[in-house]
């Protein structure tokens, strides 16, 4: 059985050929255990279909996962809430007496010497292909080529916990040799790697804040990040001394370059031509220059600041929260205390989320103390796709724990979707059937492990075969992509938090394991929600109480750098950080996430949507990239601007014969019948979610420009930079809003496609096109 899908060199999925009629004979009785789960399902009590179980059987919990206290008739907000592990305080130690970060390094050096710390791989080569692409710029094609990188890299090299302190104290005695002290300020402008985490703890041993700068980061933004804290350092890598450079002279606190890698003569001397006074050393000559002299540790107080971590200014200029030891130490706490019973020592974590993100950086803390194995990695590299004589990342580690934000995870399921879709029908029954099978609560616990043998234990092979339990944070994810990847590959588990909660206000425990929710309250924080009286979401309204998330506790940042105002607009006088969220309390005391109280939209008919909500379930689209949707008070329901999933695109064309083959992504993005095809995929999507009519979209701008940091269009959290996206469709969406009504404008690179209000009634539906100018 186990040949019947053999192993695919794709990372998505190993869903390939198999003998026929072993398939024929295996798709008949997945298909009559499918029937009976759907038969049972219609007859089964709606919440215990809707509850799924956890992949090492833990059954859901019967306590309350949080407990109320203080007043108990508090007046336009809900009581306060706390962690049932630790309701009577909140937690600030991981461990007895451990206070600042270089406690936590120090201790897990003693408790785990020869275990390895942080591993990493090293380029052997990497291979170049031309290819040429075809794009549409101003109504005309244009071809262009391209030069594609594949990368040929070396296994996992390790630093062991005493090797990894080691590290540390040279690079720390390296910064006390360059006189840096507890007065100045240093900039981490780093990829997610080993040395991001050395320079860390090394300023931390001398009582340096570090400012953080995400690696995606245009000279505007990094700018930015080096001037405000007037650091009077850097770190950074090879590839990115370049931007560094054109910011150089414009920055008049900076005195030090260091940098990891080879660099390129050419930018290094117009580093140096631009500030001649600027010394640039490289990091191996740093440990060189720390390894002349130990310098004693200078230890922080625990209210110190540690780190002054930038937003990834979704609107606005980056704001800098300040963490102090404190925060950073509770927040790890708070984790540790939370899934002390789900995570060893033994577990091997994946890394390749920017450590300028608070997420990753909690994470990867909070692995550092317990003994746990960082793996780090890129997104290049993750996957066979960009690869060469070596798999990825992923099944060369064999992570037991995987971190994510949504994107990632979408496009894990699409890429398996796809594959599955390319197998043919027959293997397409199978895999549904069995995922059917899956999902039911009687049939799951009978058939489950059946249908992981043969077919799901092969998708997770993909993955190292060693995955446990993945977390998803960063935003919210949909509840179909969450319980697909749960059945077809691994447990996915929801988080909460802010960089100013130190990235975790809470997390969905195995225990509490359920979708469209992000769990329990972190024992190191407390939370209340305050009614938001003109979105009706209030503290009264049943069964569940909701209202905006105000958090409070060791961990929750005391403001912003250098930004009094802002501070004074979040925080209360009693400590209370206003999120700007809106949520629920759950009946078992978990909580979850509505959506942000801005992007909240008063439509036409006064009634609001929530603009990031709608986003997260339309993105679980098979044809959707990715997707912001708009909408104004003129407007009576929203519409949608689609970044196109060409993969998956193609395919449907195929399928379906639209199209002539051949064409170029850019043309495919302008087919009518290609519009037709997405605009109704997507309300499909919305009805199957159970949208109200006013949450369906009623037209799309389809486009085959990515959106990534470097155009603007994401901030570098990958977050919808929501504003540049609308000014930079601005006439399209300024089309598309208007009454549906017919007109053309030629050669433009978008296309409206728009439904008409009376057509969510009828079968019948009337659409109408246009083209517009960008």
């Amino acid at each position: 059985m186990s040949k019947l899908f053999p192993l695919s060199t794709n990372p998505a999925i190993a869903l390939l050929e198999c003998p026929p009629l072993l398939a024929i004979a295996v798709g008949s009785i997945f298909s009559s255990l499918a029937y009976w789960a759907s038969k049972l399902a219609t007859d089964a009590d709606h919440s215990l279909i809707e509850e799924p179980s956890f992949s090492h059987g833990i059954e859901m919990a019967l306590q309350p996962a949080s407990v109320e206290i203080g007043d108990e008739n508090p007046v336009g907000e809900t009581r306060i809430r706390r962690s049932f592990i630790s309701p009577d305080k909140l937690v600030t130690e991981p461990m007895p007496g451990m206070q600042i970060l270089p406690d936590l390094l120090i201790q897990s050096a003693k408790d785990y010497p020869t275990l390895n710390a942080v591993g990493w791989r090293e380029v052997i080569k990497i291979h170049k292909e031309t290819k040429t692409v075809t794009k549409v710029v101003g109504g005309k094609e244009v071809k262009e080529d391209k030069i594609w990188e594949f990368y040929e890299m070396s296994d996992y090299k390790y630093w062991t916990y005493t090797q990894l302190l080691e590290e540390v104290s040279k690079i720390s005695n390296g910064l006390a040799e360059l006189g840096l002290t507890k007065e100045h300020r240093f900039n981490i402008y780093s990829a997610t790697k080993a040395s991001w985490q050395v320079m860390a703890h090394a300023c931390s041993r001398r009582s340096i804040t570090f400012a953080t700068a995400y690696d995606s980061l245009g000279v505007a933004g990094l700018e930015h990040s080096i001037n405000e804290p007037e650091v009077v350092g850097v770190f950074t890598n090879a590839n990115l001394l370049g931007t560094l450079a054109a910011i150089v002279d414009k920055a008049p606190t900076l005195k030090y370059v260091i940098y990891d890698e080879k660099a390129e003569e050419s930018v290094l001397k117009k580093i140096q031509d631009a500030r001649p006074d600027i010394r640039i050393i490289t990091y191996d000559e740093l440990r060189q220059l720390g390894e002349t002299k130990a310098h004693e540790i200078v230890k922080p107080d625990p209210s110190d600041i540690a780190c002054i971590m930038y937003t990834s200014g979704s609107t606005g200029a980056p704001k800098g929260v300040l963490l102090s030891h404190l925060n950073l130490v509770s927040s790890v706490a708070g984790v540790r205390t939370l899934l002390h019973d789900f995570m060893t020592d033994q577990e091997a974590i994946i890394a390749y989320l920017p450590l300028a993100h608070i997420l990753e950086f909690i994470v990867e803390l909070t692995c550092l103390s317990m003994g746990a194995k960082i793996g780090y990695g890129s997104v290049k590299t993750l996957t066979e796709a960009s690869m060469r004589n070596c798999s990825g990342d992923i099944k060369t580690f064999k992570p037991s724990v995987m971190i994510g934000v949504p994107a990632v995870w979408e496009l894990i399921r699409k890429g398996i979707l796809a594959k599955v879709k390319a197998g043919g029908k027959l293997k397409q029954g199978i895999f549904n059937a069995a995922l059917a099978v899956k999902r039911h609560p009687i049939l799951g616990k009978v058939a489950g492990g059946l249908m992981d043998t043969v077919v799901f234990n092969q998708v997770r092979e993909q993955t190292g075969g060693n995955l446990r339990y993945a977390i998803s944070g960063g935003a919210a994810l949909s509840k179909e992509t969450q319980e697909f990847l749960s059945k077809a590959l691994v447990s996915v588990l929801q988080g909460y938090g802010l960089t100013e909660s130190c990235g975790m206000c809470a997390i969905l425990s195995p225990t509490y394991m359920q979708y469209e929710c992000v769990g329990v309250p972190v024992p190191s924080v407390e939370i209340k929600l305050v009614d938001a009286p003109e979105t009706g979401y209030l503290s009264t309204n049943t069964p569940h109480p909701q209202g905006e998330v105000w958090i409070r506790g060791p961990s929750v940042s005391k403001g912003y750098f250098k930004r009094e105002d802002v501070t004074k607009e979040s925080m209360t006088d009693e400590g209370w950080f206003k999120t700007g969220d809106i949520a629920q309390w759950n009946q078992d005391g978990t909580l979850s996430i509505i959506d942000r109280k801005k992007n909240l939209v008063k439509l036409a008919g006064g009634e609001y949507i929530a603009l990031e909500k709608l986003e997260s379930i339309y993105k679980s689209c098979s044809l959707v990239n990715n997707i912001c949707v708009h909408a104004d008070s003129s407007a009576n329901r929203p519409m949608a601007i689609v970044f196109v999933h060409e993969k998956n695109i193609n395919l449907v064309c195929e399928e379906l014969k639209i199209g002539e083959s051949g064409r170029s992504f850019s043309q495919m993005c302008q087919d009518e019948e290609i519009e037709k095809l997405v605009l109704k995929e997507l309300l499909a999507t919305g009805k199957k979610a159970g949208f109200k009519p006013l949450e369906l979209l009623q037209s799309v701008v389809l486009t085959d420009e990515e959106w990534t940091p470097l155009n603007g269009l994401t901030t570098a959290a990958q977050k919808l930079n929501r504003k540049a996206i609308l000014e930079h469709y601005a006439e399209a969406v300024k089309m598309l809003m208007a009454p549906v009504v017919t007109f053309s404008l030629n050669n433009g690179p978008y296309r409206k496609f728009t439904l008409e209000h009376q057509s969510l009634k009828s079968p019948h539906a009337k659409f109408e096109r246009d083209t517009v100018n960008a």
